[in-house]
């Protein structure tokens, strides 16, 4: 029952954020437009890598591809379902308002999280699956139905993965005064989930398998769909992105204590 009405919640926030993104139909339209043009900026740099190697650390071109596919889905849900909402809990925290989210009769966790999407950002995830279809056929053969299926449970753990770091970085606003420079760091950092996690090398191997794990949300997918990822890796994946979630949720919790509304 209570997961019943928490999906209707949900829904109603996706209804109002598609009605209030079809009032401005043109913008609509160009946020789509542009969303496509940086599909095509981001692959300038693999052209460039590949252009004189027939491979870069054991990853063909082809299926490197299948790297970006997934930056470019994620990105699509980061900046269409995650950042709008949590970025918006900032404002509520400097102003002291967030007291009309706590004093809802639901969880404020999901409210903060759900409260705005932009549903242009779609064509992100489109251009993702499109990036997939263009591999596979360059390739000249398509992922096993294992492989598609750890990769759709990779896929769940990365959003996971995201949402939680986001969380990690907005409870920052409790405590500091702006948080604008972590979530400009946070976007940058992101950036390297572009390329496959091989790439790097010492410190950022660390860093961006264990701390901040790029690794899981675009390699390991792209390597389950090539039959390459080992089970090991993928049960990996499932309790590190339930830990981050964990902690995520504790360190939220923890923050909200800390809250001094406009009324105190």
């Amino acid at each position: 029952m209570r997961l019943k009405r928490y999906l209707r919640l949900l829904g109603v926030q996706l209804k109002a954020s598609g009605l209030l993104a079809l009032q401005y139909r043109a913008d609509f339209l160009a946020e789509g437009l542009s969303s496509v043009a940086w599909t095509f900026t981001a692959l300038a740099p693999l052209f460039v890598v590949f252009d004189n190697r027939p491979s870069l650390e054991g990853w063909s071109f082809h299926e490197s591809l299948l790297v970006v596919g997934w930056f470019t889905l994620l990105q699509g849900v980061l900046e269409g379902a995650i950042s709008p909402s949590l970025t918006g809990v900032v404002e509520h925290i400097r102003k002291g308002t967030l007291d009309f989210v706590l004093l809802k009769p639901a969880d404020a966790q999901f409210l903060v999280s759900t409260q705005r999407f932009l549903p242009w950002r779609a064509v992100n995830v489109l251009s993702g699956i499109g990036l997939f279809i263009y591999a596979f056929v360059s390739l000249g053969r398509w992922p096993s139905f294992p492989g598609l299926l750890a990769s759709l449970v990779l896929l769940g753990t990365s959003v996971l993965l995201l949402y939680s770091l986001w969380i990690l970085v907005v409870s920052a606003a409790f405590f500091v005064v702006k948080v604008d420079n972590l979530t400009y760091l946070f976007t940058s950092i992101f950036d390297a989930a572009r390329w496959p996690s091989s790439v790097f090398r010492g410190a950022l191997a660390m860093v961006f398998t264990f701390i901040i794990p790029l690794a899981l949300m675009t390699t390991f997918p792209a390597l389950a769909m090539l039959g390459r990822l080992p089970w090991t890796s993928l049960v990996g994946a499932v309790a590190g992105s339930v830990v981050f979630a964990w902690v995520a949720r504790r360190v939220w919790l923890l923050s909200i204590r800390h809250y001094t509304s406009a009324s105190s």
